[in-house]
């Protein structure tokens, strides 16, 4: 199994073991602390980028509804 792979069934798994509104909260927390190691593994600039891209691709799919 890829890295990317692996990281999709833990966090699939994370995710089916809280109740539904408790999801939502999960996956802020994790993205909160991913950009944080982020910054810290590859630095500011790299972890904004991330971020910024993230964003960007969240905006985008609220346009095409």
């Amino acid at each position: 199994m890829s890295g990317a792979r692996d990281a999709a069934a833990v966090v699939a798994g994370e995710l089916s073991r809280r109740k539904p509104g408790e999801r939502g909260r999960f996956l802020r927390e994790l993205l909160a602390h991913s950009a944080a190691g982020l910054v810290v593994i590859e630095g500011e600039a790299e972890a904004s980028e991330a971020v910024y891209r993230l964003a960007d691709a969240v905006v985008a799919r609220g346009l095409a509804r």
